[in-house]
């Protein structure tokens, strides 16, 4: 979010996700390298309106079942046997339905 503030949070997140562990250093590090104002950054990750957003899309994917990524959902539904059967059969079962 604090990233997003500054117009880079794709580059942020692809980062992050790319690397085996997160860590401070890590964070520190990939701000630098993307050439973050680093006194903004630094402030702006522990503001009260970033902590709010994620607080906030914590609370949305509680509500909606989320207990981790990747989290996935077929109209509406969440997929619970993340294998190409699983796909198809809630698939399957979704084109069955009437008015789907």
């Amino acid at each position: 979010m604090a990233a997003e503030m500054q117009g880079k949070f794709w580059e942020f997140h692809d980062r992050l996700f790319a690397a085996k562990a997160l860590s401070n250093e890590l964070i520190d590090t990939t701000a630098v390298e993307l050439g973050l104002d680093i006194d903004k950054f630094k402030k702006d990750i522990n503001s009260p309106v970033v902590l709010q957003k994620i607080n906030k899309d914590l609370q949305d994917a509680q509500k909606a079942g989320v207990t981790g990524t990747p989290t996935i959902f077929i109209n509406g539904r969440k997929l619970s046997e993340r294998s190409l059967q699983g796909f198809q059969k809630l698939i399957d079962e979704e084109l069955a339905t009437p008015g789907k």
